[in-house]
């Protein structure tokens, strides 16, 4: 009788403990979710703070004068039918200023903008034409994005990393060459794709509503 209540008693022990085993782990699932949406909602306001950043700074572009000579970069906002151009071949969208400083933007708050900055840094890197600045800048372009843990590293395999390696000893203009291939097909499959669906473009694809005019 006593062995009978003992085992009724350590199977409901039991059933109590899994039971609280089961509300620990859909209260972390749930915790999880919550972390999941705060950071989505942050994704999501930093890219809509750019997005109005972007609109105001080439609506208001127009108005400025220019300053003086050197760095300084304006963009005018494009009209919606050439920003509906740039869903014809990305590279429309590359070769548009301001169509790349939004891509750049949407990268960003995706967190793979080091794509289009390797990508960049490779087109500066084929118009060297001094052999001493062409050795310096292909190693800086391999510490900031091609060696292991490099603060902009981007993802390619080990072979075409290592062949990059061994080329920058006596650097061309084809050192990464393959890199670049790799990720511009990488951004024309995957970011190019979202960046028309986002609402990021189809707010630069929307006409301006007509005013009414006072009679």
């Amino acid at each position: 009788m006593q062995s009978a209540l003992f085992l009724a008693l350590q199977h409901r022990g039991a059933q109590m403990e899994r039971g609280g085993r089961r509300r620990g782990e859909e209260a972390e699932e749930k915790e999880k979710e919550k972390e999941k949406g705060r950071v989505k909602r942050t994704i999501i306001r930093d890219w809509k703070t750019r997005l109005s950043f972007f609109l105001q700074n080439s609506s208001n572009s127009a108005k400025m004068k220019p300053k003086k000579a050197g760095k300084h970069h304006t963009y005018f906002r494009p009209s919606p039918e050439e920003a509906q151009l740039w869903s014809e071949a990305f590279d429309e969208l590359l070769a548009n200023k301001y169509g790349l400083a939004a891509f750049r933007a949407f990268l960003k708050s995706e967190f793979c903008e080091e794509n289009i900055e390797f990508w960049l840094a490779c087109e500066d890197f084929k118009k060297t034409k001094s052999p001493q600045k062409l050795t310096s800048k292909a190693k800086k372009i391999y510490n900031d994005f091609i060696e292991k843990e490099a603060p902009k590293e981007i993802n390619i395999d080990f072979q075409t990393k290592n062949m990059i390696a061994q080329n920058i000893q006596e650097a061309t203009h084809t050192c990464f060459s393959a890199a670049q291939k790799r990720v511009y097909s990488l951004m024309e499959n995957n970011s190019y794709p979202r960046f028309l669906e986002s609402e990021f473009y189809q707010e630069l694809c929307k006409k301006a509503p007509r005013v009414a005019q006072a009679t």
